[in-house]
């Protein structure tokens, strides 16, 4: 058994492809040292998918080097390994046709593992052209970055969880329910629903977006989303009588969705035993118009019966699937 086995790369994005061959030279050695190339204003960035290598192989030991070099000149590229791993590995797995003189160079061996790409027909260009498209080709952490989240908003009972439900389903995908509704149920039977300050609409933004980031790894391409953090920061408006810096900084640092679908409010007022904002209905939707427009995130409104909703809410989302649109480029 080699006592050293190395694999080199971009990784741009991981995928099923890279997963297989740091599996094979994981399988055969004793260590494993990956070697990440990365050049700036990369999207995704280079650390973030070193980030996602150590969590998909954490036996790997895992380095960066800047991708500034003639790709073709293999001598080099043996004396910046050699320079960044400290010694020459035993062992070079790669799927390129550069592999066997790059290996040389090292003075190590080399096995080529899939060069015709048979077991995982797939590339990083291909990848950041439509990750949808290679959706199954990706692990959970690369799936949490480019899932497709399209995130319901509007004031109460104007249709969200029905229209969230009949996207989920007919995406066969998951969706994440408002945590607010549960936190707000909850004070309630402790009786002190009316009693709310900062601190609740922050625990509420920042068990929100952790509820859809680990929703999103899971999803199939499209996660839908009852509510979000931005939301959050306009119930603290509407409960609190006043902007919250703290809840709306949580909204704005993490991930925009690449869909906001606004609700109508001509939909009748349902009272479920927790609702109580039927009067300010309308402030709440041109409140939610305003920091939509303001933010630029991108959203259409919907109006008319459940089925009519899902229709205009179903063309939308196809149109910017087919198109491969997202908010990371």
């Amino acid at each position: 058994m080699a006592k050293t086995a190395l694999v080199i790369g971009k990784f741009y994005p991981p995928h099923r492809g890279h997963k297989l061959l740091i599996d094979e030279a994981s399988a055969n050695n004793a260590s494993v040292h990956v070697i990440l190339c990365k050049k700036n204003n990369e999207v995704p960035d280079g650390r973030l998918r070193e980030n996602w290598l150590r969590e998909i192989h954490p036996n790997a030991i895992i380095k960066v080097i800047d991708d500034i070099y003639d790709p073709a000149d293999s001598a080099l590229w043996a004396q910046l390994t050699k320079a960044c791993l400290g010694f020459s590995p035993d062992v070079v797995f790669t799927s390129e046709d550069y592999g066997a003189a790059f290996a040389k160079f090292l003075g190590s061996s080399h096995v080529l593992v899939d060069r015709e790409r048979l077991n995982f027909p797939v590339s990083g260009t291909k990848i950041r052209g439509n990750p949808w498209k290679y959706w199954e080709f990706l692990e959970p952490p690369v799936r949490e970055y480019y899932a497709f989240r399209v995130v319901m908003a509007g004031a109460e009972s104007t249709g969200k969880t029905t229209l969230s439900r009949d996207l989920a389903r007919v995406y066969e995908t998951n969706w994440v329910p408002e945590f607010g509704r549960s936190y707000s149920e909850r004070k309630i039977r402790e009786g002190t629903n009316d009693d709310w300050a900062t601190s609740d609409f922050i625990k509420i933004a920042h068990e929100q977006c952790r509820l859809e980031n680990a929703a999103a790894r899971i999803a199939n391409r499209v996660l839908v989303c009852d509510t979000d953090a931005f939301a959050t920061a306009i119930w603290h408006r509407r409960y609190m009588k006043d902007r919250s810096p703290e809840v709306e900084t949580i909204a704005m640092s993490h991930r925009c969705p690449d869909l906001v679908i606004l609700t109508d409010i001509a939909t009748p007022f349902e009272q479920d035993g927790v609702r109580d904002g039927e009067l300010i209905r309308g402030w709440m939707h041109d409140v939610f118009i305003e920091e939509l427009v303001k933010s630029k995130r991108r959203f259409i409104k919907v109006k008319g019966t459940p089925q009519e909703r899902l229709q205009q809410a179903c063309s939308e989302i196809n149109k910017m699937l087919d198109l491969g649109i997202n908010h990371h480029g």
